[in-house]
């Protein structure tokens, strides 16, 4: 069973080719990735980097209108899920299901009592008083984006502590909760850079939320590297690179849009306000393992709660790879 998009190790392996040679449909990365000149001197490298990444949280602080108090970071998003998860003092974690499976390792690992809601068939069961409640907005495994001010009242009525994890909001500009972490001191919201800004090799992750739940997360020192920091703070900083990601996800969202559904080879294509399409078809497994022959890695979403193996995830890619995968479905026969 596949459990996360991204291991074209693995399938390399099986392929007996190089990793590089599998176009990666798995993985939801940005498909704008311009090079970057980063200075890895030894300046950079040979000195401690401050522990508290002043310029680095400066930079996020202005990215998403909040202050660098209300930042902490760590090695990652997961990292970041584990650890706070671990912090809370609440037994019981409702998880709005499906969503990355991270999220009840971590809850697991911190020995929490699960629970789950279907929130595409029953989002509106209540959840107990005093509960940690978590959602992922965009939603994951199929992108759909939620307006929460409902939910957010009930949740906020049962004095809950509220989890968002907004790991894909920025493709399509939707509203966020970040607004809300001063007014109300129980919500956590979860963020990866690695999506939006293409760094999956640059592991940083963040968790936002009112100064004083920053303040007793006691974030390890130096757990982030120089390299790392300066990397998102250029990245944070280039305006022409947001500018330019939207407008290529948009054409390139709707060209995979348009690939999928003239191959006809597919019972649904769910609608998504992410960089990626969900979809269903009673060919599913032959269908991957027949892109896998042509070097296409595509995610199977049997490892999501209430999903199966006809479901099949497609990150948006660039244009040639996406013609690739269009001439390997029309062979599909």
């Amino acid at each position: 069973m596949m459990q996360h998009g991204g291991n074209i190790y693995k399938y390399a392996k099986e392929l007996d080719c190089e990793p590089g040679e599998i176009i990666d449909f798995s993985s939801n990365i940005n498909c704008y990735a311009p090079d970057m000149q980063i200075d890895c001197s030894s300046r950079l490298v040979t000195k401690y980097a401050d522990s508290n990444y002043p310029e680095l949280k400066s930079a996020i602080a202005r990215n998403y209108k909040t202050a660098s108090e209300n930042i902490a970071l760590y090695n990652g998003a997961t990292a970041a899920i584990y650890a706070l998860l671990a912090s809370l003092k609440g037994k019981e974690v409702t998880l709005y299901a499906p969503l990355y499976g991270e999220y009840e390792k971590a809850a697991l690992a911190a020995k929490k009592d699960i629970y789950k809601i279907n929130r595409i068939e029953d989002i509106d069961t209540e959840v107990a008083k005093k509960s940690i409640v978590v959602f992922v907005n965009p939603a994951t495994p199929e992108g759909s984006f939620y307006d929460l001010e409902e939910l957010f009242l009930l949740w906020k009525k049962k004095k809950c502590t509220i989890i968002v994890d907004e790991s894909f909001i920025e493709f399509e500009k939707h509203k966020s909760l970040k607004n809300q972490i001063d007014d109300y001191k129980k919500l956590y919201i979860i963020q990866s850079f690695t999506k939006f800004y293409a760094c999956a090799g640059v592991r940083i992750g963040a968790v936002f939320s009112h100064k004083k739940n920053i303040r007793s997360l006691h974030t390890p020192l130096w757990n982030i590297s120089s390299f790392d920091a300066l990397f998102l703070k250029q990245r944070l900083e280039d305006a022409a690179f947001k500018e330019a990601s939207h407008t290529t996800h948009k054409e390139q969202k709707e060209q995979l849009q348009t690939i999928l559904k003239e191959s006809g080879l597919f019972d649904t294509i769910v609608a998504s306000e992410a960089n990626f399409i969900l979809t269903q078809s009673s060919h599913a497994t032959q269908l991957f393992e027949h892109l896998l022959a042509h070097k296409i890695l595509v995610r199977s979403c049997e490892s999501f709660d209430y999903l199966d193996n006809s479901w099949l995830r497609f990150a948006v890619k660039d244009n040639a790879a996406q013609e690739k995968l269009k001439k390997a479905l029309d062979a599909f026969a």
